[in-house]
Order: C-alpha cells, then sequence, then structure tokens
C-alpha cells in the first residue's frame, strides 16, 4: 500500500516538477508561480476525477444487474473471498472485447466491462478475469494507474502545446536561446510519460494475474480467457482516437488497440506468452500433492 502512495506522489511531483519548468521557460519567476497553482488544481482533478474521466472517455454505462445478475453475483462472492466492499459496475457498448478497474482506493472503485467480453468468455473464464481486477483494487494501484494514464495525457498535450509554439511562434521567439529549452523539453516530455507508464503498468498486471488465479481458485480459467481477449484484439480492437485513448491502454486487462510487432516493444502490458506460462505454473503448484 505504502509503495503505491509513493507512486501516487512521485507522479503528481513530477507533473508539477514538469510544469513549474515550462512555466519559468515562458514566464520566469511568475511563470513558476502561475505553474505551481495549476499543478495543485491538476493534482487535485486527477486523484477525485480520474476514474470519472476515464469512464467517461469510453462511454461507459451503469451496469443493469436485472440484465446481468451472473456478472453482479460472481462480483459480490470474489468480493466476499478478498474481503473487499463491492465495486460499482460499468458496461462499455463496444464488440472489443476487454475489461478494467478504476478508482482511489477500495471503497471508490469501480470495474468497468465491454460488451464484447461478456459475449466471448465462459462463465468461469469471466470469474476469472473478474478476479484479476478486484485485485488490482485489492493492491490498490487503481489509483497509480488511473493518475499514470492522465499524467501522460497531460503530458503529452503539454508537449503539444510547445510544439505548436514553436511552429507558430514570432520569428524573433523561435530564433531565442529559449527555444533550445523548449524544443528539448518537447522532444522529452512523451518519452517521460511513456517511461513512467510501462514501469507501473507491466509489473502490476503479473501481480494481479498471480493473485486473481488464487482468488478464483482456477489459474486456467484466467489464462483461457487471457488467450481468447488477446486473439480477439486483432478482430476488434478500441479505435485511438486521441492521446487519451492511447494512454489509458495500460488499465486495461489486455492492450485494447491494434499494434505492429514494433509497437508490441513498447506495450503498457507483458508479453501475453510470459502471463499464460507464470498462470500455468500457478495451476501446477495448486494442484502438486504432498510427498
Amino acid at each position: 500500500m505504502w509503495k503505491n502512495s509513493i507512486k501516487t506522489a512521485l507522479l503528481m511531483a513530477t507533473l508539477a516538477g514538469i510544469m513549474m519548468f515550462i512555466g519559468s521557460l515562458f514566464g520566469g519567476s511568475m511563470g513558476i508561480t502561475y505553474a505551481f497553482i495549476m499543478a495543485i488544481v491538476m493534482n487535485g482533478a486527477m486523484y477525485f476525477w480520474s476514474d470519472s474521466i476515464v469512464l467517461k472517455l469510453y462511454g461507459a454505462e451503469q451496469l443493469d444487474p436485472l440484465r446481468y445478475p451472473d456478472v453482479v453475483a460472481t462480483v459480490r462472492e470474489l468480493c466476499l473471498v478478498m474481503k473487499l466492499p463491492v465495486p460499482r459496475l460499468w458496461i462499455i457498448s463496444t464488440p472489443a472485447a476487454n475489461a478494467f478497474a478504476t478508482g482511489r482506493n477500495p471503497s471508490h472503485s469501480s470495474v468497468a466491462f465491454t460488451t464484447g467480453i461478456l459475449s466471448l468468455l465462459e462463465p468461469h473464464e469471466l470469474r476469472g478475469v473478474i478476479a484479476h481486477e478486484l485485485s488490482h483494487i485489492l493492491n490498490r494501484d487503481i489509483l497509480v494507474s488511473t493518475i499514470a494514464a492522465t499524467f501522460a495525457t497531460a503530458i503529452g498535450y503539454m508537449a503539444n502545446m510547445l510544439q505548436h509554439h514553436l511552429i507558430w511562434g514570432s520569428h524573433r521567439e523561435r530564433n531565442s536561446n529559449r527555444t533550445i529549452g523548449i524544443f528539448i523539453t518537447a522532444m522529452c516530455m512523451p518519452l517521460i510519460a511513456t517511461v513512467m507508464r510501462l514501469s507501473i503498468s507491466r509489473s502490476r498486471e503479473y501481480l494481479a494475474d498471480e493473485q486473481g488465479a488464487h482468488a478464483c481458485h482456477d489459474p486456467l480459467a484466467l489464462a483461457s480467457a487471457l488467450q481468447k481477449l488477446h486473439s480477439s484484439s486483432k478482430e476488434a480492437s478500441f479505435a485511438q482516437d486521441n492521446a487519451m485513448h492511447q494512454a489509458t491502454a495500460g488499465l486495461f486487462i489486455v492492450h485494447p488497440f491494434c499494434s505492429t510487432s514494433i509497437m508490441e516493444l513498447f506495450s503498457t502490458h507483458p508479453p501475453l506468452k510470459k502471463r499464460i506460462c507464470a498462470l500455468h505454473d500457478i495451476h501446477r503448484t495448486m494442484h502438486q500433492w504432498p510427498r
């Protein structure tokens, strides 16, 4: 828990530091002051409303318990096993099969399912996916991952603003020494955001797979679900409409966008084969007879 609190604080401090540096480039000490105030506002908004922003981005609606009683029952059962409060459940109308958890803590958490995943998976496979997502809530990494997503988006937008300034700024500004600092900052910001997203997302997926497998007592069900979700993503994936969509990719149980083999090197998710092999190892360990 304390590790995720430190990660959250570091993300917020990094965003504030970058904004203050940009403020100094444009307005000196006064720019730093304005940037600091803006950073406080943005960090507060990310802490309290980042989950709502992500859910709204994907057009999520509250899941109807009368239409999906089995989903609600499974969530309640696993929450009892894992000693968690029942999260709010959401549905995203899309054939892309996927799911993600978000929120700032277990008492203010949500799990979203696409209509695609509910129609694709068998009940035992969906149970494994639910256990995986509840593990994210149990580990309290939903806040840091959601903030990392909104952080990456903010960084992307600021980088675009700086690039536009370089292109459309006055001739005098473009030839000033300050331009060098703006150019370097604009080039480095997306790299910083990508590195942070990769370091957070990849490590948490392995842990959620392991804990989810133990919670549902069926590692192979989760392994089967991951294989189906990965295969179906080639046929139906989310459209990468904007920077926010790309930044939130790490929230999902499998990468939600089509990607080339080169882009997979920079994926927010660990290799699928390694995740499935790890789940098979857990299954063998769980079913070993004592000697």
